[in-house]
């Protein structure tokens, strides 16, 4: 029975200290005042544990590197997880998207579900330890600093501290620079979820606006499409947010000029749209054209959209043209704003980059460069859309790190 220490108790942690207490003596370090902090606020609250489509599908919404998940992700699957939880008496539900939740809509009870399982695997869980250094010699690590005045030993190492969103959640990215000071490569961290700026300031006007059933396209210099999808998004004080464009904002990259488009009404096409909009002007002939979209549009959007169709929100609706009725179908299918950049890497719901995939075996989750390490979750070079994909790739290399030891 070895001595096996794992830093970080969000869920790769947590699943990974599991496993290991299977086989070996386990002490779970965590710098907060409690296991699964993170955790604990993912759904706004409500926390989507895994996604219930079929797992070949996974690899679709992996946008960092799906290829080298697939054995944990095989290993340990959504149907394990959602098994697991069921196990430990949390019921589960599946929501639009596929997408799981506990049934109470209450992350606690994921964490309770996670923290009966330590408990019963006498996980020893050390709560305001925060790793400060890792000291190590020939290719092995020999013991780790605590809050900079203890030295705690062991016989084998997992990082599984997450990326760098969130900071007050304790993900900083200090188990990249762990990994970097011990030898290993680390690909820049980018925020991989993250709402995005826009250019346009009036987009101000809209903050609090939520759009549902929409399609966003995100094109580079205004031509190539490199983003497009259906569901939903919010406005906010600097531009945009929600769950379509946390998606999105992946393909973003620095240096490069990108521009929003928002189609209102995919379900109609142009010609479509238009007799729509030819019968809410029948019942407003001789009402001012700002009073003739309330049946069409949000009211918050109206005045936006006016200013976009250039057309005098005081014309009468019996005397606006074909060509400015054409306008207004344009802009409403088409609603474009130029995107200034990403916000910062402490608002994104996900980090891009961290250790390098190339110098960890797929298989076990083991380093290839210290003999006594392995890693699990947001600290490697892995990420995927939102619905419930992160923290199942979390519990699946979790899984994998903790059973390989």
């Amino acid at each position: 029975m070895s001595k096996v220490i794992v830093i970080g108790a969000g869920p790769a942690g947590m699943m990974a200290a599991l496993q290991a207490a299977k086989k070996h003596e386990v002490i779970l370090l965590d710098g907060n005042e409690r296991i699964g902090k993170k955790l604990f606020i993912t759904g706004k609250g409500r926390c989507n544990v895994t996604n219930a489509k079929d797992i070949s599908e996974f690899f679709e919404y992996i946008s960092g590197n799906p290829h080298f998940l697939y054995s944990s992700l095989y290993s340990f699957t959504n149907d394990d997880t959602m098994n697991f939880f069921e196990g430990e008496g949390i019921k589960l539900k599946v929501e639009r998207g596929d997408r799981v939740f506990p049934e109470s809509d209450k992350s606690s009870d994921i964490i309770r579900g996670l923290s009966n399982a330590l408990s019963r695997t006498k996980v020893k869980i050390r709560l305001n330890s925060k790793v400060t250094n890792v000291k190590f010699k020939d290719k092995k690590i020999t013991a780790l600093e605590i809050n900079n005045d203890e030295i705690l030993s062991g016989d084998y190492f997992i990082i599984a501290t997450g990326g760098a969103t969130y900071p007050l959640t304790g993900s900083k990215g200090e188990g990249q620079k762990f990994a970097n000071m011990l030898g290993h490569n680390i690909i820049p961290l980018t925020p991989a979820l993250v709402p995005i700026e826009v250019k346009d300031a009036k987009t101000k006007e809209l903050m609090g606006l939520s759009l549902k059933n929409v399609e966003v396209t995100i094109k580079e210099n205004n031509k190539a499409i490199i983003y497009k999808n259906f569901g939903e998004m919010l406005f906010t004080h600097f531009g945009v947010s929600g769950p379509l464009i946390l998606s999105g904002s992946r393909f973003i990259k620095k240096g490069k000029n990108y521009s929003l488009h928002i189609d209102l009404k995919p379900a109609l096409n142009l010609g479509e749209l238009d007799k729509r909009i030819q019968k809410d002007f029948s019942k407003y002939l001789n009402k001012d054209f700002k009073n003739s979209l309330d049946e069409l549009l949000p009211q918050k959007l109206i005045p936006m959209v006016i200013e976009m169709a250039r057309i005098s929100e005081n014309k009468k609706v019996n005397e606006i043209t074909k060509e400015e009725r054409k306008n207004l179908v344009n802009v409403i299918k088409n609603l474009t704003f130029d995107i200034k950049g990403l916000r910062p890497l402490d608002e994104g719901i996900v980090t891009a980059g961290g250790v390098d995939i190339k110098e960890i075996d797929p298989s076990t989750m083991k380093s290839r460069i210290i003999d006594n390490l392995s890693f699990a979750g947001e600290v490697m070079d892995v990420d995927a859309f939102t619905g419930g994909y992160n923290v199942q790739i979390a519990f699946s290399t979790g899984f994998i790190s903790g059973s390989n030891i």
